[in-house]
Formats: C-alpha cells, sequence, structure tokens
C-alpha cells in the first residue's frame, strides 16, 4: 500500500504537520474505506476517487495531478494536488484544503507547481513548490481569472477573463434596481445549462517577474463580443504560446446571436504581441478549428479540425501547418477514424494521440518524417491525455471495470501498468462483472459491435432480466468509458445483464458508419439496437419476458421511439433527458447547428423531404402505441433538451392510462451533478426496473 505524505494549505502559506494530525484532518478521503459487501452500492461509486488533469514534469520523471474524493453527506466534492514519480511509485498528497484547486500544471522552470484557487475571494493564480512547502500568489486581478498560461520564455503570463460587454436590465434601467427580467434580440440567450451573462472571455496578457504579474494585463480581444476557449466546454488547450513567447494562438468562433447558433465555424487566430495584430491561421476552413499546439521548435502547428461547418460530429482531423510557408496537411487523409486528443513528443518529429478504434480509445503515433500512423495499444479500455515522459508515455485508462488511472505506457509494446492506483484499495474489495465483446449481424448484414455486461457472481444456470443499453450523443462512441450515473457494472451489480450496442451514427467504424444516423433518427440505428436485443434474448441464461431498455439524451430519444414500435419486446423503459417532440425540439433548443444538421432542416418547409422524414419519427406521433411503463427522468437547467421534452412524454404516458413516473431534478442539468442527487437518481433507476422486470 502506497505511503500518503499530507501536507495542509493554509489560505496564504503551506504548513508541514505531523501524520496523526493529517489523519485526522483528511478522513473525508475515500481511498482507505471499507465495503460490507463485494457487490457495489451507489454509494460506494460515488465514494471513487476521480483523477483529474495530469502533468509530466518537463525532465519526465514526475507526474502532478488531481484527485477529487465525494464526501456524500456535505453534497460536495474535495479536489486535491498530487505528484507521484513518473516510473511509478508513492504518491505525496501536496494540498488538502476546501478551495478546489485545479487546472493544475507544470511552471516551465519544472521546479514549481502551478494552479488557480479561491483561497481569499477571487479566483487567482498560484505557485507552489514541488514539496508544497512554499506558495506563492502570482496574480491580484480583480474579479479573478478563469484559465492562465506562461510564455516559454518566463517574461509573460496570458489569462482568461470574463468581460462584460452587454446591458442587462439594470444597466437600461438603473431606476428599477430590485426589477427581475432579460430582454433578448437574437438567439444563444442561453446554452446547455446557463443564461449568457452579458460577458465574453478574453485573453489578457501581462508581463512576469520574480513569481509576480506585473502591471495590468492587455486585452488582445478588446470589445469583442466573443468567447476564448469555446463555450461552453473548451479550456486552455485552445489556446498557445508559440514557441519564442512573441505570439498567442487561440480558438474562437467570431460570429453571434443566430449565426453563431447556426453555425460550428471556429477559427485559429494568431495575436502578435509586439505589433498587437491579428490573423486568421485557418481563414476558409469551414468547420470546428481549434486546440493549436506547437511543435517544440516552433515550425508547425498542429490541431484539431472538422471539414463541414454546422455538423459538430464531422470527421475530427488532425491538420499540420507549416509556420514559415503557411501550407497545410491533414495528417488523417488515409485514416477513418477521428481525434479525441493529441500532443507533441519533445523531440518535434512524432504526435502521439488518442482516438477510437473499433469501440475502444487506443493511443496511436503519428510520424512527421514518413507521413505514418501507427496504433499503440490494444485491449478493452480508454486511453486519454498521452504525454511523453522520458522513454515511457503517461496517459490516463478507464475501462467499464476500472474508474480512471494513470498509467506509464511502453510506446514499442504498448504495454500499460497503473502507476498511480488510487482506487486500487477499493477495487479489491468488489467483484466485477465480466465484459464481453460480440459481433452481432444487423438487418442490413453488417457486422455490429456488442458489449455484454454479466452479474458479478454469473451463474449460466439462472435466467436474468436483460437492459438494452441506448447510447446518447447521438454520435458518441459506446467505449470502455466509466460513469457515476450511466455505470454498467453498477447495472450488472443489481443482478441485470446489460446489451450495450455500437449501433449506426457512433465513431470508431469509419465515417460511414458514423454518418449514418443523420436525417435517419427512426431508421436503420432502432434497427440495430434491435438486432442487439434480438441476438442476446435467444441465450438461455436472459429471461425474453423480462427485458428493459435505458438511455439518455439521444437514448433518451431512443427510449420514446422504441416505446411506439417495440411490438412488446420490452416490460420497462427509462428515458433521461430525452427528445419527443421534433417540431418542439428544434424550436426550443440553444445549439441550432445541432438539429438542422440531424434533422435535416426545419418543420416548416414542406418541401424538405429529408426534414419532413425526420419529423415523421418524432417519438411523439406514436404514443397510441405505447403500452409499457416508463420512468422519465430530466433536470430544469438542460437547455440543450429542455426538460418540457421530458414533461410532454410523461404527461402523456399518464393521460394515455399507461404506469409512469416522473423524477425531476430542479438544481441538475442535461447530467447529476451532485452526490445526493446522484445516489437518489441511481436508487429511482433501480427501483423501477426492480418492479417491472424483477
Amino acid at each position: 500500500m502506497k505511503k500518503i505524505i499530507f501536507l495542509f494549505l493554509s489560505v496564504v502559506m503551506l504548513i508541514s504537520c505531523n501524520c496523526d494530525k493529517q489523519a485526522k484532518e483528511a478522513t473525508f478521503v475515500n481511498r482507505n474505506m471499507k465495503v460490507d459487501s463485494d457487490i457495489m452500492t451507489p454509494e460506494v461509486l460515488w465514494s471513487f476517487g476521480r483523477v483529474g488533469n495530469v502533468s509530466v514534469s518537463p525532465d519526465g520523471k514526475t507526474v502532478l495531478f488531481t484527485v477529487s474524493y465525494s464526501k456524500i453527506d456535505e453534497d460536495r466534492t474535495y479536489t486535491d494536488i498530487y505528484t507521484m514519480p513518473a516510473e511509478g511509485g508513492d504518491f505525496t498528497m501536496l494540498t488538502h484544503t476546501k478551495a478546489n484547486e485545479y487546472q493544475v500544471e507544470w511552471h516551465p522552470d519544472g521546479k514549481t507547481i502551478t494552479f488557480l484557487a479561491a483561497y481569499d475571494g477571487d479566483v487567482q493564480l498560484y505557485e507552489m513548490s514541488a514539496d508544497g512547502k512554499k506558495l506563492n500568489k502570482v496574480t491580484n486581478v480583480k474579479g479573478g481569472i478563469d484559465g492562465y498560461k506562461y510564455s516559454p520564455d518566463l517574461k509573460h503570463i496570458l489569462y482568461t477573463q470574463r468581460v462584460k460587454l452587454d446591458k442587462d436590465i439594470h444597466d437600461i434601467y438603473p431606476d428599477l434596481p430590485h426589477a427581475n427580467a432579460r430582454i433578448e434580440n437574437d438567439l444563444m440567450y442561453r446554452h446547455w445549462d446557463h443564461w449568457h451573462d452579458y460577458k465574453y472571455s478574453h485573453i489578457f496578457f501581462a508581463s512576469y517577474e520574480n513569481g509576480r504579474m506585473k502591471g495590468e494585463g492587455t486585452d488582445i480581444m478588446e470589445g469583442e463580443r466573443y468567447d476564448t476557449p469555446l463555450a461552453p466546454f473548451g479550456g486552455m488547450e485552445q489556446i498557445s504560446w508559440t514557441p519564442d513567447g512573441k505570439k498567442i494562438a487561440y480558438t474562437c468562433k467570431k460570429l453571434t446571436g443566430m449565426a453563431y447558433s447556426f453555425s460550428t465555424n471556429s477559427d485559429i487566430y494568431l495575436y502578435d504581441l509586439n505589433s498587437k495584430k491579428t490573423t486568421n491561421l485557418t481563414d476558409g476552413m469551414p468547420g470546428y478549428d481549434v486546440g493549436p499546439a506547437f511543435s517544440p521548435d516552433g515550425k508547425y502547428m498542429a490541431w484539431a479540425s472538422m471539414a463541414r461547418d454546422g455538423y459538430e460530429s464531422d470527421k475530427n482531423r488532425l491538420f499540420l501547418m507549416d509556420m514559415n510557408t503557411g501550407d497545410k496537411k491533414d495528417c488523417f487523409a488515409g485514416f477513418d477514424r477521428s481525434l479525441n486528443t493529441m500532443s507533441w513528443d519533445p523531440t518535434g518529429d512524432k504526435i502521439w494521440f488518442t482516438c477510437n478504434n473499433l469501440g475502444t480509445d487506443e493511443i496511436f503515433r503519428y510520424t512527421l518524417a514518413d507521413d505514418s500512423i501507427k496504433k499503440i495499444t490494444e485491449g478493452i479500455h480508454d486511453y486519454s491525455g498521452v504525454l511523453a515522459a522520458g522513454d515511457k508515455l503517461i496517459a490516463t485508462r478507464t475501462s467499464m471495470s476500472y474508474p480512471r488511472e494513470i498509467y506509464s505506457v511502453d510506446p514499442e509494446t504498448g504495454k500499460g501498468t497503473n502507476i498511480s492506483k488510487i482506487n486500487e484499495p477499493l477495487m479489491n474489495q468488489l467483484t466485477m462483472g465480466k465484459v464481453e465483446k460480440r459481433w452481432i449481424k444487423t438487418t442490413d448484414n453488417k457486422d455490429m459491435l456488442v458489449w455484454v455486461i454479466y452479474p458479478p457472481h454469473f451463474d449460466p444456470n439462472k435466467k436474468y432480466p436483460a437492459l438494452l443499453y441506448c447510447q446518447g450523443g447521438p454520435q458518441s462512441t459506446v467505449s470502455q468509458f466509466w460513469s457515476i450515473r450511466w455505470n454498467f457494472q453498477m447495472m450488472a451489480a443489481n443482478d441485470y445483464i446489460v446489451v450495450a450496442p455500437n449501433r449506426r451514427g457512433l465513431p470508431g467504424f469509419g465515417q460511414e458508419w458514423n454518418e449514418q444516423i443523420s436525417g435517419d433518427y427512426g431508421g436503420q440505428n432502432m434497427k440495430d439496437y434491435l438486432s442487439a436485443i434480438d441476438a442476446l434474448a435467444k441465450e438461455p441464461f436472459i429471461d425474453k419476458n423480462r427485458l428493459g431498455a435505458v438511455g439518455a439524451s439521444y437514448g433518451g430519444f431512443s427510449i420514446y421511439w422504441l416505446a411506439g414500435h417495440h411490438n412488446k419486446r420490452f416490460k420497462a423503459f427509462i428515458s433521461h433527458c430525452g427528445i419527443f417532440n421534433f417540431e418542439q425540439m428544434y424550436s426550443t433548443t440553444e445549439e441550432m447547428w445541432f438539429v438542422n444538421w440531424d434533422f435535416k432542416g426545419n418543420y416548416w418547409d414542406k418541401s424538405n423531404k429529408a426534414a419532413m422524414k425526420s419529423y415523421a419519427n418524432s417519438p411523439h406521433k406514436f404514443v397510441k402505441e405505447w403500452d409499457t411503463p416508463i420512468l422519465v427522468i430530466t433536470g430544469a437547467k438542460d437547455f440543450r433538451i429542455p426538460y418540457t421534452q421530458s414533461m410532454g412524454a410523461f404527461n402523456t404516458a399518464i393521460m394515455r392510462g399507461i404506469p409512469a413516473r416522473f423524477l425531476f431534478f430542479p438544481e441538475e442539468s442535461h447530467w447529476v451533478l451532485k452526490a445526493q442527487n446522484g445516489i437518489l437518481w441511481q436508487r429511482e433507476f433501480f427501483k423501477w426496473l426492480d418492479k417491472w422486470l424483477k
């Protein structure tokens, strides 16, 4: 068992503490908790440590990372900073606070750790010695900052901050201080789970000397009503310094209102600190262009690029630009997969990246000299965030049977070794069900990968109820993910066999397979679902009279659609945040490019045959065929698929006399993120299934 050295971080300095005091203060850390059974429960699921952002020291010898633990009785999560040797060994816990340090990175000097925290009000940038004994506050920006990056020459830092450029109701009517309203004149007034706050995320740069930011920051986007990083999920990986520290490359979609809502055309811009000029490096490239990353010598810029505007699930290609000539190269021209994450090797002659390949996320290498791609890893797992560390690679890995850990990977053999083992003490007490890979024929004679997850103590002589899992996205792969909500081992622990097909419309099986779903929501992918469950229902250990189907988002739509077409296959349904009424969805979602591309247009243009085909398959048009009990779940802050969609489905089921239940979370969004809400979700999920399938 690893030895943990705890250091307590106060608001202004780090103070060493004795081991007994540390143990008392760190009782919320769940790593060494004891469980009563080897079968996973919702409470155990929420007790696993969640490994966060991973960074490798410039010398490749030390790994820096965060771990988050949920304290269920407080209904909150604590996140702290750790380091460990890159070759594995004891890890050291450097912080133990309520502040939740994040965006943890190595300082370019290789001796210092940098991070964001709100120790005394606003979020600011801090530096800490690698042993955790010295703390230095770098910034003191009014209102705080959201992200940061040091220039390679250590002469400047950049930071992001939200800048108010639009007027709110109190700016317009200052004599009405208690008025509570919004006035909108265009689209994109809300996004995913929040209303627009009249502010825009901008990049600032300032001088940096002796561990302090000097003077005021300069806004390189002054007056621009655009965001960088891209809202709502973009991070600092979308912003980079050039290796000489003289320029800043950033990702931005310079559109507003309805134009923004219908377009995915983001570009990469280059700002020159000396001339103060900005150049669009990807002008004329109409899709998503994100994540500029420069080779160590500054000769090349790599980034992720999609070809088509308005299509958020287009093939994500690795692109290279020669910074001297401006020539661009599609490194994935002959590679029918889609980029996930990537990083430069310190040598500058290769790029490490991950992408999904036939149901798992693997590590690949792109070599510049011969324009070649080689797959490095193979197995039943998902890799992400690969970084070079000497003669090894450091990456995180998950599977359906194991939460995220940090692995050392041999770049020649692909062999991976768990070096963090954060969850090993807890996992050693649990029994996980077998995960099996099956290939099943579809109705059009294609081969489809289906994951089958068995209960922990599977008895082939028993007959089990089975669950068809319907994936969201819609174009999100059913890979080896580990979720604190849609967790297949959690379902299996409740004595269900899980059937999880990689149906049409998922990446990792070629672009043709991925794109087939657009404009065909009620078509081939629904046949794929039924092919999967019908094939498994023939097994002697599955009771074909006790089948259920569950899913979220597009998977939630799938449930509503199956409810009107399943021909009595299923005895119970669960839909989380699903689309029920296509016309209403088109008019009330926020990112219009999503529905406009997938529905192939709006619902009022009756001459658009492709769009009319989509709207003809709206689930609400088939409710007269509904005959199966259904649990409907949603959150009030889901603006992608507004909660009224779920309400409409539940209300309709009740009016049709179908047993139904409505689980509504006023403070959650498309996801359920709070610990106690998450446990409640699991309890209601299995209470419903058990009632109708056991």
